[in-house]
């Protein structure tokens, strides 16, 4: 890898893509699946497709671990969702299905839920629990990222 590329997991098919660092996140597209690397929108992932990205991806991405029997989860949804349109793709936003993928809340040695994650450049930054608003979702990655 050059210093003019960084390496993006696409959350659909785990494939790595190269991108360069002159293009936009939102503008890029998966080299094999073609689906775009970066959305408006939370994507949902597995627990491979999260393996792969805390291995490989040096782009940035917000994960909120979460569970169908969570209200606060529930409660959170429309906020996180509001995040991520801000954001515009620019940073991912992914959700992972912990009573789904539990390894993966293992891994992260989660107490509770909603947790939320931030990674940037291949590490964890900085981590939140408990549902929060949309402004606070909004003001805590803006505050641990360059966005």
């Amino acid at each position: 890898m050059t210093q003019n590329s960084i390496l993006i997991v696409c959350t659909s098919c785990a494939t790595v893509n190269r991108l360069p660092a002159d293009k936009q996140l939102p503008e890029a597209k998966c080299g094999k699946c073609k689906t775009p690397l970066g959305a408006p929108k939370p994507i949902d992932i597995s627990d491979k497709i999260f393996a792969k990205l805390q291995s490989r991806d040096q782009g940035p991405y917000v994960l909120d671990v979460w569970a169908p029997w969570c209200g606060p989860c529930k409660m959170m949804t429309p906020a996180y969702t509001a995040s991520a349109a801000k954001f515009n793709g620019n940073i991912r936003f992914l959700k992972l299905n912990s009573e789904q993928y539990p390894n993966a809340a293992t891994r992260l040695n989660i107490k509770g839920i909603p947790a939320l994650f931030f990674f940037n450049h291949g590490k964890l930054i900085s981590q939140q629990s408990g549902a929060l608003p949309e402004t606070n979702i909004t003001q805590w990655i803006k505050a641990d990222s360059s966005a």
